[in-house]
């Protein structure tokens, strides 16, 4: 038992410790935000970006995906539980059992979510501009969350999401305690050199460092 509350206040203290400190935004960067609904967190980015000239609807390569969300500017991306996301589909809530087995090793989704026009400002909306260079580290960063296909394509799981406007690829990696949604949102920050935490199993220490981030 102290071994075990050793480990959750080490886990935790590091929800405190910012990574790239000295992270400072980029005047005339690169517009991304990271959002969250109090729970989960998400990475958005430019449909297209100029300065780099990353377009995120030619690297998913589905031509219905082109077809209908062509004329919007942003989308975005996360990570999770394969089980927990399909189980919150129709409004549902996950069961209990769909609860517990995410604290084990489990198989993941990305989740892609088109917006028109860029994120509504408020309490869980943070936005930055960051480097060309930072963009690049971070979209390498999430094309690798989409587990390809024999011809190196991202794979749909199935033609709907949530919503008419968002859609499950499948996803690489495992899900489980240690390695969660956020997480995986916070390591993607902090690899393209954007103020992170250590480690953040949940969303709150993510937005409270981005920021803080932010304000520099």
């Amino acid at each position: 038992m102290p071994a075990f509350v050793a480990f959750v206040l080490l886990l935790m203290t590091g929800t405190l410790v910012p990574r790239n400190k000295q992270f400072r935004q980029t005047p005339g960067g690169v517009q991304i935000f990271v959002v969250s609904n109090g729970f989960h967190t998400d990475v958005v980015l430019p449909l297209r970006e100029p300065q780099t000239g990353h377009a995120w609807l030619q690297a998913l390569h589905q031509p219905d995906l082109t077809s209908h969300f062509e004329r919007y500017q942003y989308a975005a991306f996360g990570w999770g539980n394969e089980s927990f996301y399909l189980g919150s589909m129709g409004g549902r809530f996950p069961s209990p059992a769909t609860i517990a087995g995410a604290v084990f090793p489990s198989r993941t989704l990305m989740h892609v979510n088109f917006y028109r026009t860029a994120p509504d400002s408020g309490r869980y909306v943070v936005p930055l501009r960051i480097s060309p260079e930072q963009y690049r580290r971070l979209t390498a960063y999430v094309q690798q969350g989409f587990r390809p296909d024999s011809l190196g394509q991202p794979q749909l799981r199935q033609p709907a999401g949530y919503t008419s406007k968002d859609f499950f690829f499948r996803g690489t990696g495992r899900y489980h305690a240690l390695r969660t949604c956020n997480d995986w949102t916070n390591q993607g920050l902090r690899r393209a050199g954007l103020r992170a935490a250590l480690k953040s199993p949940l969303a709150a220490p993510v937005l409270f460092q981005v920021r803080r981030g932010a304000r520099r």
